[in-house]
């Protein structure tokens, strides 16, 4: 069973796409929070990525998981579907 995603993004951004059709490929639901249209959104996903102030950032359960790079790079590595699960630290 998969755990809460949530993915911080802009609706223009080439790396939110990618990160977000990797998810719907592996049939992941997630919670979108568009981060231009709430400003009070971005400062919230800085606190929460410990200072990273690039969209996406993807967030499991509560846990910080990375942006779009690092999730594919978990997937690569075959990692993310664990983290996905919560059968894996991210």
């Amino acid at each position: 069973m998969t755990g809460l995603v949530e993915v911080y993004s802009t609706m223009l951004c080439p790396f939110c796409y990618r990160a977000k059709s990797l998810l719907k490929r592996k049939g992941i639901e997630f919670q979108e929070i568009d981060v231009m249209l709430s400003p009070g959104k971005r400062r919230e996903m800085v606190e929460r990525s410990g200072g990273r102030t690039s969209v996406p950032q993807i967030f499991v359960d509560g846990r910080h998981v990375g942006n779009c790079d690092e999730i594919h790079e978990l997937e690569f590595k075959g990692q993310l579907t664990g983290i996905l699960e919560g059968s894996a630290p991210a």
